[in-house]
């Protein structure tokens, strides 16, 4: 489970007041919370297990980083949406430019997960992960497409293997 601090942070979109007409009738919009603590924690569709397994038969060890030996933790932040899709998927701290868009790619065609629930109502929750990628120890590296995936113990990581 995540440590989270019980504060709502704003999306990033300006709430300053927009001027619509002539009569100078000010109209504030309020940008949609993204909650950083919840109730109820958002959580993959089918449990974190069936995330997991669409992790291990997703993720693609990058040719170029498997071939230069490069490997390291990729920390990925996200939005769950209240229909519980993935939005806002950023690199938090990244091992190298296509060991990363690897970890985005994978988290972009990610299924839907059940929404966060706070006073018994979906809402948006900023949620975060790290995917390892880390290649065998043995020598020659065989490059394949098949990436696999598997929880650290003791940490909501992953680790991919070339």
């Amino acid at each position: 489970s995540f440590s989270r601090t019980l504060s709502a942070q704003t999306n990033g979109t300006s709430s300053g007041a927009d001027r619509h007409n002539q009569s100078d009738t000010l109209t504030t919009a309020q940008p949609p919370f993204i909650f950083t603590a919840v109730e109820q924690e958002p959580m993959p569709a089918g449990g974190m297990g069936v995330f997991y397994a669409f992790l291990q038969a997703n993720t693609k060890y990058p040719n170029n980083a498997a071939k230069n030996r490069i490997e390291g933790k990729v920390f990925v932040t996200f939005v769950v949406e209240k229909d519980g899709s993935l939005n806002d998927i950023k690199i938090l701290r990244g091992v190298s430019p296509d060991i990363d868009a690897e970890a985005l790619r994978v988290f972009g065609i990610a299924p839907t997960w059940r929404p966060g629930i706070q006073n018994g109502r979906p809402v948006r929750v900023q949620y975060s992960m790290a995917i390892n990628f880390k290649l065998p120890n043995e020598q020659p590296v065989i490059l394949t497409n098949a990436g696999s995936v598997s929880p650290m113990k003791g940490e909501s990581a992953y680790t991919a293997k070339g």
